[in-house]
């Protein structure tokens, strides 16, 4: 990663920091009363073994003297605990935000671009590399701040006092960092690679996990086991890669430091030899200057050293940054940005004229396209796999970008506030998405207090074939992921919650395949009769019951090759005409 792309990162990263900068500004201000709480330590120790080594003062005499010392360990720990606590707060409120701000973002998308990753992917972006900025918001953030606040504040204090000591600490000061950011630029580019490959791991495990019982069958257990071994290994080399640079960087903190104070030892050791007598502004070294500038020497690197510490955050949250920030601000996942809400008085009706479906990154998939779907038009449409309907549907959702012409009757698809178009639409797909807590709320939200609907819908749908047999009926939960219930049953919530749903558009993508026997006729015909009340589109392998729908569409390549009914498409020479007679019909 060059230096631009770090220092574009950086800026990204202290920019997010606003949504916790209450937090942030009292950790700021522990560490600073803990500062003045070093000094005044740090005083007291002086003046205690100034009065006791060398003036020979009775201790009874320094009573108040120890108590104001031992207040300050007592206040320093409570501050540190406080400032722990408001870093952590502060850190967990911007990874909310980003949380949220993903969630948002990939709503928006829509499903088209979430199934375009494994789902492992999406997982270590809104999880681990979200949780990486964890410390740098919690604790290197503020102690950045610290390591340049601290060290003036007590060079401030020393330089009254002997100014060869505070020009000791001031002229070895700047060499740690200058040698920590080499090291940390190395260790930051190391930490990006490491989560571009943590990302593919974690999206290929998941993927493996998920077809187990396939490669079992296949006989293929040993061999991905295999591969696993060896991409988990070389992930554990890049991992070893950071800790190095990690490592490294803190070693040249504490060798530093070291030599620092060891020189501020030794010029007060030969100064009270006699051996040098400058530095103290003509009164003389006393026990006093040497024992304070010995306390404060550690005192003085160790936010520094603390800064080391965390120094490795840095790096995570730049590696972090450079997938989070990509993501977030990629103009690629804008599909559109409507703001219109027409009001559709008349029936609504869509025209297509030369519409060419294209990914995010505008590769065409579908087109170039052109038809009318007029309203109340109940359209089932057919072709091979891979020939592009799921895109048409996709693309009608609002969920794939465009090029050429999509019109709602005379207004713009892409010119539609998408909020108000996903309202006035139903889908009902392959595979269902329940994403509320119970059987109830994934069909009507809350508030909805319709009981004659909702009963209408689920016998329709036959969900009221097995409401019985869950543990709370209509209120038992559905579980993650819909685990508690079958396939079949969880595809049925889907199409009760679309019969219950008033819209214009009702979209259907294959909603009867994971059904089979009685129950797939049942679905099938609710579907059918529902689409009677709005305008339909229909994606279906099966072609015995095309004779039931105004119109087939038939798409292929990409391509839509036929249009008419079914009776007119079979009197004609065409795909559609050779595929029902492939199929035996």
């Amino acid at each position: 990663m060059d230096k631009t792309r770090q220092q574009q990162l950086l800026l990204w990263l202290k920019k997010q920091r606003v949504y916790g900068n209450f937090w942030f500004s009292i950790s700021l201000l522990c560490g600073m009363t803990g500062a003045l709480l070093i000094l005044c330590q740090a005083w007291l120790l002086a003046t205690l073994l100034q009065a006791l080594i060398e003036d020979h003062l009775a201790r009874e005499t320094l009573l108040p003297q120890f108590i104001l010392l031992f207040s300050c360990f007592v206040l320093r720990g409570m501050l540190l605990w406080l400032r722990e606590q408001a870093g952590f707060a502060s850190g967990r409120v911007i990874r909310e935000n980003l949380r949220r701000q993903i969630l948002d973002k990939l709503a928006e998308a829509g499903p088209a671009v979430i199934q375009g990753k494994p789902a492992g992917s999406w997982s270590t972006l809104l999880l681990e590399q979200i949780d990486n900025l964890q410390d740098y918001y919690s604790r290197y953030l503020p102690q950045m701040l610290l390591a340049v606040l601290i060290p003036c504040l007590i060079l401030i204090f020393l330089f009254p006092v002997n100014w060869v000591a505070a020009l000791i600490l001031l002229l070895t000061a700047p060499l740690i960092p200058l040698f920590m950011a080499l090291a940390g630029m190395g260790a930051a580019d190391a930490n990006r690679r490491n989560f571009q490959a943590l990302a593919r791991l974690s999206g290929y495990f998941l993927d493996r996990l998920q077809g187990m019982e396939t490669l079992r069958l296949f006989n293929q257990a040993a061999a991905e086991n295999s591969r696993i071994r060896t991409a988990s290994a070389s992930f554990r080399q890049r991992t070893l890669e950071v800790l190095r640079l990690a490592f490294l960087s803190s070693a040249i903190l504490e060798f530093f430091a070291a030599v620092s104070v060891a020189i501020v030892a030794v010029y007060f050791g030969f100064s009270f030899l006699g051996e040098l007598d400058f530095g103290h502004y003509g009164l003389g070294i006393t026990l006093f200057s040497g024992f304070l500038a010995l306390i404060l020497a550690p005192e003085f690197f160790q936010p520094l050293r603390d800064l080391g510490t965390f120094y490795h955050a840095k790096a995570q949250a730049t590696g972090a940054a450079d997938v989070l920030e990509t993501f977030l601000t990629a103009e690629q996942f804008q599909i559109r940005s409507g703001t219109l809400k027409p009001d559709f008085q008349q029936a609504m009706t869509l025209t297509a004229t030369d519409l060419r479906i294209v990914t995010h990154q505008g590769v065409l998939l579908v087109g170039p396209l052109s038809f009318t779907l007029e309203a109340g038009q109940r359209v089932a449409l057919i072709g091979r796999s891979g020939a592009g309907k799921t895109s048409l549907l996709n693309v009608l959702a609002g969920y794939l970008p465009y090029q050429g012409s999509l019109k709602i009757n005379e207004t713009e698809l892409r010119d539609i506030l998408p909020a108000w178009w996903q309202q006035q639409l139903a889908w009902v797909g392959q595979n269902p998405h329940l994403p509320a807590r119970t059987v109830r709320e994934n069909i009507v939200p809350q508030g909805d207090d319709d009981p004659l609907r909702l009963q209408q819908a689920c016998a329709l749908a036959g969900v009221d074939e097995f409401l019985a047999r869950l543990p709370e009926g209509i209120e038992s939960a559905v579980g993650e992921q819909a685990t508690a219930l079958s396939i079949g049953q969880a595809q049925r919530i889907a199409v009760a919650r679309a019969l219950c749903k008033p819209c214009r558009l009702l979209l259907l993508d294959e909603p009867d395949a994971s059904l089979d026997g009685p129950v797939a006729e049942q679905v099938s015909q609710a579907l059918l009769n529902a689409s009677f009340h709005q305008t339909t589109l229909f994606i279906t392998h099966r072609l015995d019951r095309l004779d039931q729908w105004d119109e087939v569409w038939l798409l292929e390549k990409g391509k839509l090759v036929q249009q008419g009914s079914k009776a007119q498409l079979l009197q004609q020479p065409g795909p559609f005409k050779t595929l029902v007679e492939e199929m035996g019909r």
